[in-house]
């Protein structure tokens, strides 16, 4: 199940956190994985554990000459692109009236621009590849519980999820019109204990007045009904399943990992 042989994935924003743990997952199914982020060293060390099944590329996801060239080394090294992870984003943890337009643009161009970008510019590499799979090739884009009910945190972020979860749609559609052969999914964590998780604890505690991010810890904990905040590993876990043939009859879909946040 899951299986993943002879596939090659390219996962954006994964040197840590819920990419690298997805690329750990996917060589474990067979897959060959390529890793691009903005943490050389960081992405460097992830590539050296997991062994001759990765590399690592330097990918800035707003720049499209970072994904030319990381698509171009993904291809030269292992043949082609089957799957495409648009992992990388950012959390802001601040109100519509504390950020500055600067800080606004920023977020868009990582969360949406960057989603834009990967997509478009591995498209050719996808497309090639889908003609040789039974199920075609796969993008999984990382949105949120935060792109399906509003955020009380970060109305900003929660903007660009809920445009990451109606591209992913609009983009899985165009495809099948265009006979691609390409599905297009995205998958909606709840709160995740990786180093953005806990950007989120302070941003709750700040909000709050407090430096208390023990008792925003909590406070998360709480809303998540399964009794435990997530790991990365639940996430990959899913990322891995829309990725392979097991998913072959989803595209436009949204997979939510959430604990039962959004349940209530």
């Amino acid at each position: 199940m899951n299986r993943l042989d002879g596939k090659v994935a390219l996962i954006s924003g994964a040197a840590r956190g819920i990419g690298a743990e997805t690329a750990k997952l996917m060589i474990e199914a067979g897959a060959k994985v390529a890793i691009g982020d903005v943490l050389d060293e960081r992405g460097r060390e992830t590539v050296r554990s997991l062994g001759d099944g990765a590399l690592y590329h330097h990918l800035d996801v707003t720049r499209e000459e970072d994904w030319n060239a990381a698509v171009a080394a993904t291809v030269s090294r292992f043949g082609g692109v089957d799957i495409l992870v648009n992992n990388a984003g950012m959390f802001l943890g601040k109100g519509i009236e504390e950020a500055t337009l600067d800080e606004w643009h920023r977020l868009a161009a990582i969360n949406l621009t960057g989603v834009f970008l990967g997509t478009k510019l591995t498209l050719p590499a996808l497309r090639e590849r889908a003609q040789q799979s039974a199920h075609g090739s796969a993008i999984v884009n990382l949105a949120s519980v935060a792109g399906l009910v509003g955020s009380q945190l970060d109305p900003l972020y929660s903007m660009t999820k809920g445009g990451v979860t109606l591209f992913t749609k609009s983009a899985a559609l165009e495809f099948a019109r265009k006979g691609y052969r390409i599905r297009v999914n995205s998958i909606h964590p709840g709160v995740i204990q990786t180093d953005m998780g806990e950007q989120t604890f302070v941003a709750r505690a700040r909000n709050q007045g407090t430096n208390d991010t023990a008792a925003a810890r909590n406070m998360a904990l709480g809303s998540h009904p399964i009794g435990r905040l997530g790991v990365p590993n639940d996430i990959a876990k899913g990322i891995v399943f829309l990725a392979s043939d097991d998913a072959g009859f989803m595209t436009g879909a949204g997979l939510v990992v959430d604990g039962g946040l959004t349940a209530q």
